[in-house]
Formats: structure tokens, sequence, C-alpha cells
């Protein structure tokens, strides 16, 4: 599935090759390595929803990968229906199986107890990309996003298209890599050359300009840098690839030679803190917002609301 060209308002998005996105994450096995980081944002995230509240009928999971989250989403609003989408085939494949696997033991617990009840129903899953979603407009409740909006070469048309399948109200909240992640292994690479070697991300104030210019109201957004410590150079970048290694355009060609990579692997060594690890930042943000009550018509007249007095 392809994009239009981009315009002026996506000046700040990252030359992102996206159907190279989409095959770096076809191994489910590949990226499984680094679940561990996703699973602790997600918690992160569920503490910040238990403040908000709302009770949805159709929630959108978008990057839903192996469909973690969706059972999570589940637990949470256990009248909803949860749908997980993503841009990589072989994820959903995945997602379909556990849910299929979830759904079966629900089945023979219920067949236990009570014979004659019927099967309930897995969750939709749907493969497409951010910017282009398979639902009508005003279609969502919430549309939930996990460390998954860095890997889209435009996020402001992402933002826009989520506007558009919430429906009056509805909320969007998302966590995604800000410019910080990957600053060691970025240096590492500068003693080599001076391609690109990982994700320019993007800075969580461009991000909330971004919400308001696609008609969101009162963002809130929110950063924290998250230190994960490695016993070697090698397992370090093995976990950077795994995140989804470099899918810029701009990248380079080819791979590096032994001294070049010894290079790389040397200037990692020298990062070795009191405790012999190597670290390894993730800044983190996070977001949310609303889509807000019309103020205007779809010909442009303006909506003037007032409440009459109580009586």
């Amino acid at each position: 599935m392809s994009l239009p060209p981009p315009n002026a308002s996506a000046k700040l998005s990252a030359p992102i090759d996206l159907p190279l996105v989409r095959r770096l994450f076809s191994t489910p096995a590949r990226v499984a390595e680094s679940d561990f980081l996703r699973r602790e944002v997600s918690a992160r995230m569920q503490e910040k929803l238990l403040l908000i509240k709302i009770e949805p009928q159709r929630v959108l999971d978008a990057g839903c990968g192996e469909g973690a989250d969706i059972a999570v989403l589940q637990k949470r609003f256990a009248d909803a229906q949860i749908i997980g989408l993503d841009g990589a085939f072989s994820m959903l494949a995945v997602a379909q199986q556990r849910q299929q696997a979830a759904q079966s033991a629900v089945n023979r617990l219920l067949t236990k107890w009570l014979p004659s009840s019927g099967s309930g129903s897995a969750g939709s899953l749907a493969c497409a990309d951010f910017a282009q979603l398979p639902f009508a407009a005003n279609a969502l409740d919430v549309v939930w996003s996990n460390l998954a909006l860095q890997w889209h070469p435009q996020p402001d048309r992402v933002f826009a298209e989520w506007r558009r399948v919430l429906r009056v109200e509805g909320l969007l909240m998302f966590s995604c890599f800000g410019p910080d992640t990957f600053k060691e292994v970025r240096a590492a690479f500068e003693t080599v050359d001076a391609a690109p070697h990982s994700l320019p991300f993007v800075d969580m104030h461009d991000f909330g300009d971004m919400l308001v210019n696609a008609g969101f109201s009162t963002p809130v957004m929110d950063m924290e840098n998250i230190t994960v410590t490695y016993e070697t150079p090698q397992r370090l970048l093995a976990d950077v690839g795994a995140w989804g290694g470099n899918p810029l355009e701009s990248r380079r060609r080819g791979l590096l030679g032994r001294a070049a990579y010894g290079k790389v692997v040397n200037a990692l060594e020298q990062l070795r803190g009191a405790d012999g690890k190597i670290p390894l930042t993730f800044e983190v943000i996070y977001g949310h917002a609303f889509r807000p009550v019309p103020r205007t018509t779809a010909s442009g007249e303006s909506i003037i609301r007032f409440d009459l007095p109580k009586k």
C-alpha cells in the first residue's frame, strides 16, 4: 500500500522505507528479543489509562504486533471490541494463533461448567498502513499504540488518520521513541562514517504540534529515559536490530568491513560503567489527546453551544 507524496506539513518526517519496516518485522522470532521493553512501556501506559474515565465500545491497538496488548486491553475493557492492526502480516498470524488458543481454553472451561453455553468470538485483526486505516470515520472510541509510531515515515498523516476514525471525545493514547534513543549506537558508528545508522526520532514537542495540527485537543505529552544494560556490544547491537534496525532510505548500503566493525565495538566497550555493563538509552515519549467536539459544521458554519439554566 503506497502513500501519496509528502507535503510541507511532513517536513519533520524521516525518510523511512516503509516496505523495509514491514520486512524487518516479518520475523516474529527475531523481534521477540526486544519485547521486554514493550511490556514494560505497556504497563506504564496502563497506569496512565487508569486515570482516564472512559467506557469504550471499540478500541484499536495500532501496531499490535503479536497481540500482547490486545489481551491487556480486553481485560481493561471487558465489554469492548478490541481490534488489532499491524503492517506485518506475520505478526498478525501469531496474534491470531494466540487468540485462538486463548479462546479454546475459555471454551473448554465454559463447556465444563456451562455445557449449554455458546463460544465467544475472538478479537478482530487487520493488516494495514497506519495512515490509511480500513475503518469509517467516527468508528472507534479509543486508539492505542505502543512503541510503533516511530517506524512510520509520516507521523503527521498518521495523527490525522487516527483523528478521522475516532468518535467525538474519543481518546488517543500512544508511546514511541524520542531523539535520545540509541544515542550510544549513533556515537559509536560516528567513529566509522557519517552515514545515518539509526532513525532521527521525532522530538516530543514536535509530536505535540502535530497533534494540534491534526485537530486533537489539549494533548498531554510526557517522556522518560529508560536505560538497558548489556554484557557485550554484540548483544546490544543484536537488540537494536530486533527493534527494527535501520530502515532509513538514506541508510548505508552494504556491510561494514571487519576493521570498521571493530571500531564500533571498541567505542561501545568504552561506555562500560562501574558495574562493567554497557548502557543503551531509550527515550520513551507518552502522549494522549482527545478528538474535540466540532466548532463548525461541514459547510463552515460556527456551532455555538450553551447550557440551559437548571430549574
